[in-house]
């Protein structure tokens, strides 16, 4: 499949066999047309759909629509800013509302005609906001989208949490029904969304919760921008042990899972943990990058606590100062907080099946950050 130019709606997509980093196309020196991998598969046989995404031109949400345009349906993305994300996507016949989720006007025009909702939006790591921000926009805002897509008539409502609510999980893995430990206001706020989506399944709107675990991939320079930089420099200090698990999602297999609920009956009224197919140690993920980069790393292992004070002391100097802290507390949490967790209730449930493993979703994210700049 040519990596370049806006997807083609289809709807009989199949599973190809390579993905694009793969294809003889190679490493291109710009694909920031093919920020997300182009391989899918539909295997659903619902009528084409008006959905809405909110956040639709992040991360994620830019790699939902492109999946829903692959597969035919009419996509309208909710954000609340213009950028070059939002160029991108209306090229791909993508309707562009530009607003927020806590803007009930704006949301109720995005939400005319909407058969399906995934709503992506939150305020995630914001500098110099009040603690009642998160709480404006990640409940506040997910009880003003539920209000509008019962309105509109809406059949579906999808919305994304995190498996951040679980906190360090102390017996991994973890699945859906252990303890809830969110360690901070973004975790907090996202939980305390849930019984909202549980409420509105209850008045009838058809509802699935997904708890995704650390997205990361092509079109992405942040979440493992971190690892591969300093894996790129030939070493990467492990504070503490390097035992700590850490579980990943490349971020083909969550739009996967994500495609699959957006259909009637699947997943009615359920909460998911999405993640990939197996989890690593700190230290296993970095030697893996390191594999995927053809690079040697040393990894000398320096003490925890200095670190986490360090981490608290910049974040507090630098939210005065509305810059982001070269470290933080949850970055810092990375060293030690376990995150494994069991994926069998969505893949006995709604047919998850992770098809892209670690290695191979790692050095697609390494040819991409190659191919940016990044590296």
């Amino acid at each position: 499949m040519p990596c370049s130019g806006p997807p083609k709606p289809r709807k009989d997509a199949t599973l190809l066999p390579t993905i694009w980093w793969q294809t003889d196309y190679g490493c291109l020196p710009k694909p920031r047309s093919c920020a997300i991998g182009l391989t899918h598969r539909s295997t659903q046989g619902d009528a084409l759909m008006r959905i809405l995404v909110t956040g639709g031109t992040g991360f994620t949400g830019k790699a939902l629509v492109r999946r829903l345009h692959e597969d035919g349906h009419e996509v309208i993305a909710l954000d609340y800013k213009e950028g070059v994300k939002t160029e991108e996507i209306r090229h791909w016949g993508t309707r562009v509302i530009i607003g927020s989720v806590t803007d009930r006007a704006v949301v109720e025009e995005a939400m005319q005609g909407v058969d399906v909702v995934h709503h992506l939006a939150a305020a995630f790591r914001e500098l110099d906001v009040p603690s009642t921000y998160y709480h404006t926009v990640n409940i506040g805002g997910a009880r003003i989208v539920l209000d509008a897509a019962v309105a509109a008539g809406a059949r579906r409502f999808i919305y994304c949490s995190t498996c951040g609510v679980h906190g360090n999980v102390q017996n991994p893995p973890a699945n859906e029904d252990a303890p809830i430990a969110a360690a901070d206001y973004y975790q907090q706020t996202k939980y305390e969304a849930e019984p909202l989506v549980h409420e509105y399944q209850q008045q009838g709107l058809k509802t699935v919760i997904v708890r995704p675990a650390a997205i990361y991939g092509p079109g992405d320079p942040e979440r493992f921008g971190m690892i591969f930089r300093r894996v790129a420099k030939g070493s990467f200090p492990i504070f503490g042990s390097g035992k700590a698990f850490y579980h990943p999602l490349y971020i083909d297999n969550f739009v996967d899972a994500l495609e699959k609920v957006t259909h009637d009956g699947v997943g009615d009224g359920r909460t998911y943990l999405i993640a990939d197919q197996e989890y690593v140690t700190i230290e296993d993920l970095v030697r893996r990058v390191a594999i995927a980069m053809d690079r040697k790393v040393h990894t000398p292992h320096l003490p925890f606590w200095p670190l986490w004070l360090a981490g608290h002391a910049f974040e507090k100097a630098c939210k005065p100062l509305r810059i982001t802290p070269p470290i933080f507390p949850r970055r810092v949490d990375w060293y030690r907080q376990n995150r494994a967790f069991d994926i069998s209730r969505a893949k006995n449930e709604i047919g998850y099946d992770p098809r892209i493993g670690l290695d191979e979703g790692l050095r697609a994210t390494a040819c991409w950050y190659k191919s940016e700049g990044y590296l």
